[in-house]
């Protein structure tokens, strides 16, 4: 499966954005990148070889962003029970899929609910 040249960008905009927060650090469990801040997760990036679909999965606990974002094209509560806890699973390859901007924005949302206060105040410095 060819991996959308549009969506391996995104991806790899987001990727970038969200090793470049605060404490961020990246990891592959399940063969798959996350990346973690105080060991905890606050973006799953999935895989980017082609074997599924381009996506990033964000948790969002504002009621709004997380209504927008599953208005995106193929959007849906993440899988393994994750979607009760708001977090979102947004396929990058959809048409009319998210621009890499407004996905950074949802990293970011979701890195200010899991990472500590610490690392917060960091980023509001920065």
């Amino acid at each position: 499966m060819a991996v959308p040249k549009n969506a391996l960008k995104k991806w790899q905009k987001v990727r970038e954005f969200a090793l470049g927060l605060p404490g961020a650090t990246e990891e592959f469990p399940w063969g798959e990148t996350v990346a973690k801040a105080n060991k905890k997760v606050f973006v799953f990036l999935g895989v980017d070889d082609g074997s599924h679909p381009l996506a990033v999965t964000v948790k969002l606990t504002d009621e709004e962003a997380h209504a927008h974002a599953l208005t995106s094209p193929g959007a849906e509560p993440a899988g393994y029970g994750l979607g009760r806890a708001g977090w979102v699973r947004i396929p990058l390859g959809e048409p009319g899929s998210p621009r890499a901007e407004l996905l950074c924005d949802w990293v970011e949302e979701s890195y200010r609910v899991v990472a500590p206060k610490r690392l917060i105040a960091e980023l509001d410095q920065a």
